[in-house]
């Protein structure tokens, strides 16, 4: 149990103090502003959340095993909450205007019942972190060996994994972490879901058997009415397809306009207009 306490200690006066230097550097003139910035998209942001989310967890399990991982957890706990306190208290203007939060609480039911259902709800949230972490640990080490061996296109990551809600006014608090972390893994999201249509139309142009799934699936991989083959084809038409949508080397999911490479960089209106028809990434 002391190790346990020890932990969460170390841990929540971390993420304090981290808290803090991000408040700070955008305070101090010049280089200051410059590291805040970088912070806020990747690579910088993937830093920060490791410092924040990572690190701790780490911590605590070469200080104490699965009680120091407990001990982390609690001390993340522990920091964020009380963050939200002192961050909705510095902002006593914006705590007793309109909020999420308590818009929220009234919708669901108003007074403790809408308090409680609206909390554990967004803390349940939290429980998918894990694997948001996984989406954009793959991101970083599994799609550029794709990038290398299949000439995949590559995608300027900070386009996609970045924050700025912190900049909209009146999010304070309790509002601002959480919105702070969708903010984050919206992008994660997306930006996995791009690459996954890359993949799964060079590899499996086919489309599935179920008509309820093709229906489910096809805003995400607008592929699956967009030119895969059907269910009931044969082997060679897979073959013709993926000759005619790679045969040029180009490696976009089936030459979509909005991601089309030229010499492995995204391309760009003055990309465009100055190279003519985009080439292969």
């Amino acid at each position: 149990m002391q190790s346990l306490l020890i932990v969460a200690g170390v841990v929540a006066t971390g993420v304090l103090l981290l808290a803090g230097v991000l408040h700070l550097l955008p305070k101090l003139a010049g280089p200051g502003r410059a590291i805040a910035s970088r912070c806020t998209r990747a690579p910088g942001l993937d830093l920060v959340i490791v410092l924040f989310q990572v690190a701790p967890i780490v911590y605590g399990a070469i200080f104490a095993g699965w009680l120091g991982v407990a001990g982390a957890v609690l001390g993340q706990l522990l920091g964020y909450s009380l963050w939200t306190i002192a961050h909705e208290l510095s902002h006593l203007r914006a705590r007793r205007g309109p909020r999420i939060v308590s818009t929220l609480n009234r919708i669901l039911g108003g007074g403790i019942k809408g308090r409680i259902r609206n909390h554990v709800a967004v803390w349940a949230t939290a429980l998918a972190l894990p694997c948001f972490l996984t989406i954009r640990a793959a991101q970083i080490i599994v799609y550029p060996v794709l990038v290398w061996l299949l000439d995949f296109p590559r995608y300027p990551n900070a386009e996609w994994i970045r924050v700025s809600r912190q900049k909209f006014d009146g999010l304070i608090g309790h509002d601002l972490i959480w919105c702070l972390y969708c903010d984050w893994m919206t992008g994660v999201y997306s930006l996995g879901a791009e690459m996954l249509r890359n993949v799964e139309s060079f590899w499996c142009p086919i489309r599935f058997d179920s008509e309820k799934k093709c229906a489910n699936c096809v805003r995400d991989f607008p592929d699956v009415d967009g030119g895969w083959v059907p269910a009931g084809a044969g082997m060679a038409d897979v073959v013709r397809k993926l000759e005619e949508a790679y045969g040029d080397g180009r490696r976009e999911w089936f030459a979509h306009p909005a991601r089309l490479t030229v010499n492995g960089e995204p391309v760009t209106q003055s990309t465009e207009s100055s190279a003519g028809t985009p080439g292969a990434s």
